[in-house]
């Protein structure tokens, strides 16, 4: 089994466990690489790890294919990150949870170990998670123009709202009068769309929502569409720039600028361990149930 490791910096408290998970692919002979700024910004100094451990950086010294996982130590967003690495490449992600909610990375950290065990026996499913794709006539984002969450259009630098004229393959939807808009994925469904009173989506329900962000007229609800459809926007407003996010990436952009988003014609396979269950996820994330008379004799 050989494993690309990727990750950002994790609180103190998480070392001890994180050191036992990096002890433990020393002692089995586990081929692994680590991304180079995670290892040089964070596991270097704060670990204790041979010498000479191989990395591997952003650009073209990182061969996905070489590999039968991708494991995330972070968060959610350290997961959402990983796409800028991989790109269209299929490589399997494991996400162990240093963050808080975790809705992506699943494995607790004082599981780590045990994860090497299940991913070696097979004890897991795969969960193939749509992404976005983004085309403009305007060079954006590296080139890495996917996001697994979401992609927005929000206000820059005024108090003022947004128009957002939004079409539907080239069908006009909706002039948008708000802060922004959101188009989500199911996966990201959870996130920003949902503190925006957006609906949460199954994960295989192969749809996108489109949420307002404060819309000013209270009429305009999200709206849930087939993620084989093509939606594009128009931007205006008093000022002069806005801000187009994939996930946590952002640029500015004026309103010259040709924004579209469809489906991305390949997925991010997420590892999803035996036992894991998406629908006991989103109750114990979301706290469904904790009522009192759940809980009453």
């Amino acid at each position: 089994m050989k494993l690309a490791i990727y990750g950002k910096y994790f609180k103190d408290e998480k070392f001890v466990e994180i050191q036992h998970f990096f002890d433990a692919l020393i002692e089995r002979k586990i081929s692994f690489c680590i991304y180079r700024k995670y290892y040089d910004d964070c596991l270097r100094n704060g670990l204790h790890l041979p010498i000479g451990l191989k990395t591997f950086g952003d650009g073209g010294d990182f061969e996905a294919t070489q590999y039968d996982f991708l494991i995330s130590i972070g968060g959610d967003g350290t997961i959402l990150s990983c796409v800028e690495i991989l790109k269209d490449a299929p490589v399997p992600v494991v996400g162990i949870n240093t963050g808080r909610l975790g809705f992506l990375a699943s494995v607790a950290a004082d599981d780590a170990v045990n994860l090497l065990d299940e991913l070696e026996k097979g004890h897991y499913s795969i969960d193939k998670r749509t992404l976005l794709e983004l085309s403009s006539d305007k060079n954006m984002f590296g080139g890495v123009k996917y996001a697994l969450n979401d992609f927005v259009i929000h206000k820059k630098d005024s108090s003022s709202m947004i128009t957002i004229h939004t079409y539907i393959n080239g069908e006009f939807l909706n002039s948008y009068w708000s802060d922004g808009l959101i188009i989500s994925t199911p996966t990201g469904s959870t996130g920003y769309n949902l503190s925006c009173g957006g609906p949460i989506l199954y994960p295989a329900s192969q749809s996108f929502v489109i949420t307002p962000i404060a819309p000013h007229n209270l009429n305009v609800r999200p709206m849930i569409i087939s993620d084989q459809n093509v939606i594009s926007f128009e931007v205006e407003g008093r000022g002069s720039t806005f801000l187009a996010t994939l996930d946590s990436r952002s640029e500015s952009i004026d309103n010259k600028t040709q924004l579209a988003i469809k489906k991305a014609d390949f997925c991010l396979n997420l590892v999803r361990m035996n036992g894991d269950d998406y629908l006991q996820t989103l109750r114990e994330k979301l706290m469904w149930g904790y009522d009192n008379r759940n809980f009453r004799n």
